[in-house]
């Protein structure tokens, strides 16, 4: 009995002692499995990781960094913890087959191409630093971090879990101009989104009458200025006021479905506002550009009262008009300040104007305007004859007459045809009245056409020396823009790799245009084209021109014409000075309001301002 005591004893001993064993052994497995997190966190695993460049998505060590942020270690400890996350990381490119970027370097140089041709620098792609260039990249990155280590909440201006877009801003840091008043607006848009649900609150009647003399204030402000240097000098106050009122509405328990409604619709607003706007500005940009000026009808009218009022003696001398061993140049135009400075120009540099003859083509409604004028403002011994072409009477004739006409022709700026930004250009081609010039002129064998949006700054009887090849029209040839880019050319057979020409300054051998029959020709592509499509009248008169001067075109030295002052802002000073012929095609012609401003001087300097009609209208081009 005793026996069979003790050994139950014995048992019962060796029971408890199990179960003891397996206590402890339960207790070290949570603590194991609390001491793994732990070294995890602590950032003890990066020392298990074979040595190597880690590429590393922008936003994937920002992460570990806020959980190191969580725990308690101290500041010091923290810096050095990013300081070593930052050594191991550089910023990279995805792995794409269709981008190939070899260097940063290569990067910056298109930056800096960007940046002189005005276009702005995309800050989302990034290229791999080289070696040479990975010491400034992480010096950059420390300077960046220890900025924002020491710097305050509100004082931070670059976070660094922004990678790469961070170091980009900091370099590429320009002043923003109206800071003041896009602040003022940022603030009126937060007070009025907080305003109705503070409004709701019966406790708060003092806040809600602040914050709607606030926004009062600012509305006022806003709607006399549009610049900082237009605001009032106590503004800060007023910024200090609505700051102090958005921040203690803010600090109250408000709905924020509410708040983020009402700034979803004040956004809603804007934008429509916005585009209102822009359909608006479309609509009177194109107005100002397809209309004749106030003060330039002005002028006509009055140089039209003054030529029957006055009974003006014309004097015209007709042999020299028929002369075909003199130097003619031929005008077709309806503004005459414009023709007035195509004529004051030529004869200005011309070695011997009294060899020049100008032959100035315009409709009905101007052409008692435009004789008052030259026989008011004569041009040294230049001879000056002015024709209204809707009453010449020709035999055989099918065309309208009409006076020259630009095509805007866009397309993508790349290679790739789904490109966004498109290259605009300005074509000028021959209107339907060029082709009535061999009959007007039938004693003339070689003129020169100019287009009254030119300004000449080169003598320019040398043109009539030119040996042309047999060709017809001699002109200066823009490749930037070939045939086979033309939507417009779908029928007919040409060259697509063909550069096109352009009017402007075009030397016409009339002989040889009448020996080939180019006025026919062209008469025949325009009915074919009329009949054979629903095409507008402008893109069939461009299509049949093209068709018919085609191997009929004498290239010009690009000497000889400049175009695109009348839309193009990027043209170098220097190349303007080397041209002949300044030629503003475009919207933005000179005598108007929206002219580019950096080119009128070319136009104005050969404008006569002495006379006394320019002021009574107040033309000031």
């Amino acid at each position: 009995m005793k026996g069979g005591g003790g050994g139950g004893g014995g048992g019962g001993g060796g029971g408890k002692r199990r179960w003891k064993v397996l206590v402890i052994g339960v207790l070290v497995l949570v603590i194991l499995s609390m001491l793994v997190p732990l070294a995890f966190l602590l950032g003890l695993h990066n020392g298990f990781h074979s040595p190597g460049f880690v590429t590393v998505q922008p936003a994937s060590p920002f992460e570990s960094l806020s959980r190191i942020n969580a725990t308690k270690h101290s500041q010091r400890d923290l810096s050095d913890r990013v300081d070593d996350v930052l050594h191991k990381i550089n910023p990279v490119l995805p792995k794409k087959s269709d981008i190939n970027v070899g260097s940063r370097d290569m990067n910056r140089t298109s930056s800096s191409d960007s940046k002189k041709k005005g276009l702005p620098v995309s800050p989302a792609v990034v290229a791999n630093p080289s070696p040479a260039n990975k010491t400034k990249t992480e010096a950059s990155y420390k300077g960046v971090q220890g900025a924002i280590a020491n710097a305050d909440e509100t004082q931070k201006t670059c976070e660094v879990k922004y990678g790469s877009y961070c170091l980009w801003r900091e370099e590429n840091k320009e002043p923003m101009k109206d800071a003041k008043v896009k602040h003022m607006k940022d603030l009126l848009f937060v007070a009025r989104a907080y305003y109705p649900s503070i409004a709701k609150m019966p406790s708060q009647t003092k806040l809600t009458r602040d914050m709607k003399q606030n926004i009062q204030e600012f509305e006022k402000i806003l709607s006399e200025s549009s610049a900082d240097a237009d605001l009032p000098p106590q503004v800060d106050k007023k910024f200090q006021k609505m700051e102090a009122v958005i921040s203690k509405a803010k600090s109250f328990p408000v709905d924020c479905n509410n708040v983020d409604k009402k700034l979803r619709q004040i956004l809603d607003l804007t934008e429509d506002e916005a585009s209102f706007h822009m359909k608006q500005s479309v609509f009177l940009y194109q107005l100002a550009v397809q209309t004749m000026p106030k003060s330039l009808h002005c002028l006509s009218m009055r140089l039209t009262v003054e030529y029957f009022k006055s009974a003006s003696l014309d004097i015209e001398d007709s042999e020299k008009f028929s002369d075909p061993s003199l130097l003619h140049f031929v005008i077709i135009s309806d503004n005459i300040l414009a023709s007035s400075v195509v004529i004051n120009s030529t004869v200005l540099h011309a070695r011997e104007s009294k060899n020049f003859v100008f032959h100035v083509l315009t409709d009905e409604q101007n052409y008692f305007a435009m004789k008052q004028w030259f026989i008011r403002n004569p041009c040294k011994q230049a001879t000056i004859q002015v024709l209204n072409i809707e009453k010449l009477e020709l035999d055989n004739s099918d065309l309208k007459l009409s006076l020259p006409a630009e095509f805007r022709v866009s397309f993508p700026s790349g290679d790739n045809s789904a490109s966004q930004q498109n290259r605009t250009h300005y074509l000028s081609l021959f209107s339907q009245s060029h082709y009535l010039l061999p009959k007007l002129f039938h004693k003339l064998e070689k003129v020169v056409i100019l287009d009254d949006d030119v300004v000449v700054q080169r003598d320019l009887s040398p043109l009539w020396d030119l040996d042309m090849e047999g060709k017809v029209n001699g002109a200066v040839k823009s490749c930037s823009v070939r045939l086979g880019q033309l939507k417009s050319l779908k029928r007919g057979n040409f060259d697509t790799n063909a550069c096109l020409w352009m009017s402007g300054l075009n030397v016409i051998d009339l002989a040889r245009w009448r020996e080939l029959g180019v006025s026919e020709t062209y008469q025949k592509f325009y009915k074919e084209q009329m009949s054979g499509g629903e095409e507008s009248r402008e893109a069939i008169a461009l299509q049949a021109s093209l068709l018919t001067f085609q191997d009929k075109v004498y290239a010009l030295e690009d000497k000889w014409a400049l175009s695109g002052l009348g839309y193009d802002y990027y043209i170098n000073t220097q190349t303007i000075k080397n041209a002949a012929i300044l030629h503003y095609n475009g919207n933005m012609k000179p005598w108007l309001e929206l002219g580019i401003p950096q080119y009128k001087s070319y136009w104005r300097k050969h404008l006569n301002r002495e006379d006394r009609f320019l002021s009574d209208c107040n033309v000031n081009p």
